[in-house]
């Protein structure tokens, strides 16, 4: 197995201390997860060159595949020749398979993931998202009309929980680049036959991708990336007018809307809205297609209600509150 190039290593050593603020150690050290595919097999090279001593392995079986077993073993081999400890995960019993298959196994990953990296005094665990990722999930959320929001490029380091945080080193590293440092390395990693999968959303952003010479992943990506920019700065400023405009009393809440971009309305009422229902005990999740069309009636001067929650306006202000049980007849 040969070693990655000094220069990509270097390059990686950066990328990881950008988003740690520190360098890993033994003592702390950077938690990997490797599925054995190339994205993350990759990582696991210039993780295992770029922080000798430093660095744990663990691959989650979701027990969804006959194969997984047997690559969580061809993971647990290749640690054991670079001299990295490897932990093969479960999940919990009972895990939740029922709606969004891809998005409850990997909540159901990330929550294991995160006690494996609390137990082993971790700080981080890595993952193995890259700039194609980026683009592929640009395209599934633009095509189902999504904003500023869903749009925005998947964030470089987000809580886990249990004092652990998620992050994200290859966000800058293209995936046929990391399938060539695999190849070099004399390795050939697994492959997930639901990447090619049409039934998927992602299998066929990637095959649309490669099939449209002007799409390319880095300007889609690069357009994710300015998103994620833009989506902080507008929660910087809700925050900012939340405080001078959003009023929360109890289990009520007031909203001066005057002269506000549209989308800061949308977002302080969403504000009001979950403030509402938080309070009502409520923690069931709500889907805010709604919230359009509330935000016409607010302006309008009329009423509407969603998840729950009655707006009114009143006085200039939007007036939220729970909603009046609906009379029996």
């Amino acid at each position: 197995m040969s070693r990655p190039d000094p220069g990509l290593v270097a390059r990686f050593r950066t990328d990881v201390e950008s988003l740690t603020g520190q360098t890993p150690t033994s003592a702390v050290p950077l938690a990997v997860a490797v599925s054995g595919g190339a994205d993350s097999v990759a990582m696991l090279l210039l993780a295992a060159a770029a922080f000798p001593d430093a660095v744990r392995v663990a691959t989650v079986d979701h027990g969804l595949r006959a194969e997984s077993a047997g690559e969580a073993r061809s993971v647990a081999r290749m640690s054991a020749a670079l001299g990295v400890p490897h932990a093969t995960l479960s999940l919990p019993p009972g895990w939740n398979t029922q709606g969004n298959l891809q998005e409850q196994a990997r909540e159901a990953r990330y929550g294991a993931l995160a006690s494996w990296a609390n137990g082993i005094g971790a700080r981080w665990v890595a993952v193995a998202h890259q700039r194609d990722d980026v683009a592929e999930t640009f395209l599934m959320r633009a095509r189902r009309g999504a904003g500023v929001a869903g749009l925005a490029a998947m964030r470089p380091v987000r809580s886990l929980g249990e004092g652990v945080s998620l992050i994200r080193p290859l966000l800058g590293w293209a995936r046929c680049e990391l399938e060539r440092l695999v190849r070099e390395a004399g390795l050939t990693a697994a492959h997930d036959p639901s990447n090619g999968d049409p039934r998927f959303d992602r299998s066929r952003m990637r095959a649309l991708i490669a099939a449209t010479p002007d799409l390319l992943a880095q300007r889609l990506a690069h357009s994710a990336t300015t998103l994620r920019d833009a989506e902080e700065a507008l929660g910087w400023a809700t925050d900012r007018e939340a405080a001078l405009r959003l009023r929360l009393e109890g289990g009520e809440a007031w909203l001066d809307p005057a002269d506000l971009p549209r989308e800061l309305r949308r977002r302080l009422a969403h504000r009001a809205i979950d403030h509402v229902r938080c309070a009502r005990g409520a923690d069931a999740p709500w889907r805010d297609q709604g919230l359009d069309r509330l935000i016409a009636m607010l302006g309008s001067g009329g009423v509407a209600t969603i998840a729950g929650v009655q707006a009114r306006a009143l006085r200039g202000l939007w007036h939220f509150r729970p909603a009046p049980p609906h009379r029996s007849h």
